[in-house]
């Protein structure tokens, strides 16, 4: 796609894979040198990181507690299978479970050696101990660091409420002495390993401690709601597989044996935990059973004595057959009756009449209420001596047995409250695999990290691209409407003056050497470029109004300088007069190139300081050309530019040289190149591969043609081979040694 720009045609941004794949090979080195960084520093820290271990334990949880004795099963229904496995989960990352590991390792202390920055794990994990209190040896003089088998075991750690999480320092001493040491290195008490110490509220028991002298160790005091939640999110329980009851339970630590140990006492908290649930369980339904006995034992007795008192009065009446079958039944239903309503008067402390276990026993009862009934309209046919009778055995037989069911229930639930067994069980206990760490994965930490170098190297490529869009073939120059006349290449050997250091800062000064690459290397291909100018600007010249030839640039720092005194220098050795002139009163580097000082040149003759002969040099091996530096930086350049000493200057220089070319300002930056040009017969503009944007040559011809003036072609200077465009061939393939 494109858009007109007045007679000019603008080339959108396009997509061209081809130029993107030449992006990528032209910039090879820089990413297979990220790529390589990358990779090195990704194995560096595969290599340096300390391994992390990860302890496991397997954890069977069933989906129905074991039944208690004299216990209706009826409350089963209460815990769906589906949701037993996330309850547990959370039961086991709970705080009651995790803090009693917390308090038995007394994770809420943290102390841990003090090592050198980025190495010092990496020594203290490769020493190996001859002896089991073998301390390695201080190294390169750091006897503050510990380098491997420092050993500090604390039994105990009680700081005031203002030090809890503030750091301290442990130094150790001789034979097992420390010093305690607060965030800002006062001593805060001194002990002895083995004995308590006590200082400024802080209370220190150590129980082992075995350092080189004068190592340290970093100690700090966590709350321990801060350590239980720490530990909460470390320990990770999940289940295996859908609904099947298995948990298991994770956790990682630099220190093998620590994971180990926090797994086995999370585990068995947690079993402990659901044995002593089962046992509170079985202990409440005792309590209830032994209140309800001394009110069965009551009624027992009211009833044997009502019955002893009707027997007496009634001369002991027996009852018959029937009415003993009658008794039975009846007792037998009110037996059980009395023992549903035992457990409705449970169930009211932990069920709602809504619930369908209540509702369930409510409909048990009823159904045995009305076989009561039943019973009682065939006893009220009986005589009335056999009903009173009926009615006081039938008393004393249920008491009895309500009785005796509750002393055998108690029995019972004594047991299962001393022997309770819940329904959790350890099927693996905690275990890890010292040989192989979990962390770091070393070979994928080097693949990503390359991988990431590589995607790096390649984003940053494109993204300099993407804002430094600069042309980068003379093709797209002549879409603008602009002919090349040249394309010169980029040389590596050319030279240039050093850098010295100056009163006001960083400045070049010429050394009194020459640096003309024409001279010093006429065989590079720059200079074989330069020919090929001299031949087409020898054409293009013919029908100028004179010989003056004016070099402009966009900016600084495309060249034109450069391009302006190797072409007068190839110029003059083809035998013509060639006089370089440096118009850029300001910042010209004309006299850098030639190794001359930058006085007695243009400003001077224009300011009527000195006459034109008198600013005139020839360059030294080349008798043709000769050149005029620009001189002390005046205060208005561009007045002296515009004055007619200037015009006049450039008519006689134009009669006496074959070829007068003029070294300009960048017309972007001042107007100097313009009131140049206007007295000039032809004019060049010198872009930059690489640097210069289409807009920024668009802007650069406007600013011309505003002055009248007409550029007509273009330089295209320092081309770099790319693997595709203009330069993928031409110079960089033709070697001048006669071979070819």
């Amino acid at each position: 796609m494109t858009k007109q720009t007045g007679s000019r045609v603008v080339k959108e941004d396009e997509i061209d894979l081809r130029e993107l794949l030449g992006v990528l090979i032209d910039r090879k080195w820089w990413i297979i040198g990220t790529t390589v960084v990358f990779f090195i520093v990704g194995a560096a820290y595969a290599l340096l990181a300390s391994p992390v271990y990860q302890a496991q334990s397997m954890v069977q949880v069933e989906s129905k507690m074991p039944a208690i004795p004299g216990i209706s099963d009826l409350a089963s229904i209460s815990s769906p299978t589906g949701a037993i496995a996330s309850t547990e989960v959370a039961l086991v990352t709970s705080r009651t479970v995790i803090g009693t590991a917390v308090d038995q390792l007394q994770m809420d202390v943290v102390a841990s050696p003090r090592r050198l920055p980025v190495l010092g794990d990496y020594f203290a994990r490769k020493f190996e101990p001859k002896t089991n209190d073998e301390v390695a040896p201080p190294r390169f003089g750091f006897k503050s660091y510990g380098w491997g088998g420092e050993v500090l075991q604390i039994h105990r750690l009680d700081v005031p409420n203002g030090m809890i999480d503030e750091p301290m320092v442990l130094q150790a001493g001789a034979s097992g002495t420390f010093i305690l040491l607060d965030g800002e290195g006062e001593e805060i008490l001194r002990g002895q390993a083995g004995t308590a110490a006590e200082g400024r509220g802080v209370t220190l028991e150590v129980v082992a401690l075995r350092a080189n002298l004068d190592a340290r160790f970093d100690l700090v005091k966590l709350r321990r709601f801060d350590a239980v939640s720490d530990l909460q999110q470390a320990v990770q329980a999940v289940e295996r597989g859908k609904d099947s009851g298995i948990l298991q339970l994770t956790y990682e630590s630099e220190d093998p044996l620590l994971a180990e140990a926090v797994v086995d006492r999370v585990s068995n908290a947690y079993v402990r935990q659901n044995v002593e649930r089962s046992s509170a369980e079985a202990a409440s339904q005792l309590q209830f059973v032994k209140e309800q006995l001394p009110v069965i034992r009551r009624q027992v007795e009211q009833a044997q004595v009502a019955m002893t008192a009707y027997q007496s009065k009634a001369n002991s009446v027996d009852i018959t057959m029937q009415t003993k079958g009658l008794l039975d039944q009846e007792v037998a239903v009110e037996a059980s009756i009395q023992q549903l309503r035992l457990k409705q008067a449970e169930m009211d402390r932990s069920f709602t009449r809504e619930h369908p276990a209540y509702r369930a026993l409510l409909s048990q009862i009823s159904s045995l209420e009305g076989r009561k009934a039943g019973f009682q309209r065939q006893v009220g046919q009986l005589p009335d001596t056999q009903q009173e009778l009926l009615r006081l055995t039938r008393d004393l037989q249920v008491s009895n047995e309500m009785y005796t069911a509750l002393l055998n229930q108690a029995q019972q639930l004594d047991v299962a409250r001393a022997g309770a067994v819940g329904n959790v069980r350890i099927v693996d206990p905690a275990a890890v695999d010292i040989a192989n760490p979990v962390k770091p994965r070393k070979s994928l930490i080097v693949a990503i990290a390359t991988l990431l170098g590589a995607f790096l190297a390649t984003a940053l490529v494109f993204l300099q691209r993407m804002l430094n869009p600069g042309i980068e073939d003379p093709a797209q120059i002549e879409e603008l409407g602009l002919p090349v006349y040249a394309a010169i290449p980029l040389s590596v050997s050319s030279t240039l003056p050093k850098l010295r250091k100056g009163k006001h800062g960083t400045r070049v000064i010429a050394d009194g050497r020459q640096h003309l690459l024409a001279v010093t290397s006429p065989a590079d291909p720059t200079v074989e470029a330069l020919r090929s100018l001299r031949t087409s600007l020898h054409f293009a010249m013919l029908e100028a109004k004179n010989n003056i030839l004016t070099i402009s640039g966009p900016r600084p720092g495309v060249g034109k300088t450069f391009v302006s005194s190797n072409l007068g220098a190839v110029i003059a050795q083809a035998g013509q007069r060639v006089l370089v002139i440096d118009a850029d009163m300001r910042k010209g580097t004309l006299h850098k190139l030639l190794g001359v000082s930058h006085q007695n040149g243009l400003s001077d003759v224009l300011g009527g300081k000195l006459p034109v002969e008198g600013a005139i040099h020839p360059v030294p091996g080349l008798d043709n050309m000769h050149y005029m530096v620009r001189g002390d930086i005046p205060p208005n350049p561009a007045e002296l530019l515009m004055h007619p000493r200037f015009q006049q200057m450039l008519e006689t220089l134009s009669a006496q040289y074959d070829l007068v070319i003029v070294d300009t300002p960048p017309i972007l930056a001042v107007t100097d190149a313009a009131l140049v040009a206007t007295h000039a017969g032809s004019s060049l503009l010198v872009t930059r591969f690489g640097v210069n944007q289409a807009k920024e040559i668009l802007l650069t011809l406007q600013r011309f043609e505003q002055n009248g003036v007409q550029i007509k072609g273009a330089i295209f200077n320092a081309v770099e081979r790319r693997a595709t465009g203009y330069y993928s061939y031409g110079y960089y393939e033709y070697k001048a040694d006669g071979k070819d």
